[in-house]
């Protein structure tokens, strides 16, 4: 029949021209005309939007904020260590950050007080890459009975890698490692309040002084804090320049500057270098973005422990000088035993501060309660012996009175 019709008899050629035109002619009827830039454009556009609906998860407007109530800052240690952040606790090797740090676990766990402190009670993450577990042991039955510490999990991993992240390849750009990704879920499964971690020299596998490397660690930390609306304490050691400047910090400033609060643990010595009590240690508050910087909270080791005390006033410290003064200065003249306000041997200063009564004042708190007790009256210097020897010696005043102690 296709043979028969009259395209059918048309020459092959002249049959596809056909086909092609009657094609042709149905598209302009069903079609519009096709505008190419338009098309382009429109392709774009939608690109674009594809685009931004991946990257927009944190943009919002600031009208947002109207009508709502102001959220209150949180604490986990209120004006000391904020929640849901980092908090650095720097330390020179052996004073006790750790030991304070396994404190602060325990303390938010049985809802108790830290070093004299509020803290958010909850559960808490303890990962240390410098204590075994018999070490651990050791120091949690020094701290507490070893009962109703469910909410506390425990990781050693001394002796092992302990990096949490690393750099790769050229660009330095630091990579999790599969600890860090144990570590995220296992918060992700238990919702700590704290996670402390312990040491930075062991769990960062960058440079300490490329400043890249510091925010980006920081943050990756930060980023735990947020997800599991936990505070992150990351315990670290102060450099040589940090200790003698007594800022306590270590390597790039992008470390101090990245979080958000930061501490010293450090001894406490006199400005001869001498440490008058080595169990005593102060805590310092070198920054606070969120309260005021500089709180000062002193502590005495004791029993497996540290234990808040109260710091004695200026004019408690120099009473305290004074009567131990007199009362080592009486015994001394008793026994015959003189000592003077000269340099020498029988300084009276340097003889009281060594002596085992001292109380722990030091010879220089001394010097300063005699000058003042020569200044009063309460103390005499008298010359003795003969004209071609003459030598000095202290004696209380005939008419002083020994004091109360203070």
């Amino acid at each position: 029949m296709f043979r028969a019709s009259g395209l059918g008899q048309r020459p092959k050629a002249q049959r596809d021209d056909y086909v092609r035109r009657t094609v042709d002619r149905a598209l302009d009827r069903v079609l519009p005309p096709i505008d190419f830039t338009a098309f382009k454009q429109g392709v774009e556009a939608k690109v674009a939007l594809w685009k931004a609906q991946r990257t927009d998860a944190g943009w919002f407007a600031a009208s947002g904020f109207v009508g709502k109530p102001v959220p209150p800052r949180e604490w986990h240690v209120p004006g000391m260590i904020p929640a849901h952040n980092v908090t650095d606790l720097t330390g020179d090797g052996g004073t006790g950050k750790s030991l304070v740090a396994l404190q602060l676990a325990v303390a938010t766990v049985t809802g108790t007080e830290w070093l004299g402190q509020d803290v958010r009670a909850g559960r808490a993450i303890y990962l240390t890459a410098e204590d075994d577990a018999d070490e651990l042991h050791r120091r949690l039955a020094g701290i507490c009975p070893l009962t109703g510490l469910d909410g506390l999990t425990l990781r050693s991993l001394a002796g092992y890698d302990a990096l949490l992240a690393a750099p790769q390849g050229r660009s330095g750009i630091l990579t999790h490692t599969p600890l860090f990704d144990d570590l995220d879920a296992r918060m992700g499964l238990e919702r700590p309040a704290l996670l402390v971690l312990d040491t930075r020299a062991d769990l960062f596998g960058g440079e300490e002084n490329n400043r890249a490397q510091a925010r980006q660690f920081i943050g990756m930390l930060r980023g735990l804090a947020i997800r599991h609306r936990c505070a992150v304490l990351l315990l670290s050691h102060p450099s040589v320049a940090g200790i003698s400047s007594g800022v306590g910090s270590s390597g790039s400033t992008a470390w101090n500057n990245s979080v958000r609060s930061r501490f010293y643990l450090s001894r406490i010595t006199d400005k001869d270098g001498s440490e008058p009590n080595v169990d005593a240690r102060k805590l310092t508050n070198k920054k606070n973005n969120y309260d005021r910087t500089g709180k000062e909270v002193f502590v005495t080791y004791a029993d497996g422990t540290f234990h808040a005390i109260s710091v004695p006033t200026d004019a408690a410290n120099s009473a305290k000088a004074a009567f131990v003064f007199i009362k080592l200065l009486e015994e001394r003249n008793s026994q015959g035993r003189r000592v003077n306000a000269n340099s020498g041997s029988n300084y009276a200063p340097k003889v009281f501060a060594e002596h085992p009564n001292s109380d722990g004042i030091t010879k220089t708190a001394f010097k300063k309660a005699m000058e003042k007790l020569l200044a009063d009256g309460s103390i005499v210097s008298v010359e003795d012996g003969t004209q071609s020897r003459r030598s000095s010696r202290l004696v209380v005043n005939n008419a002083f009175i020994s004091p109360s102690p203070p």
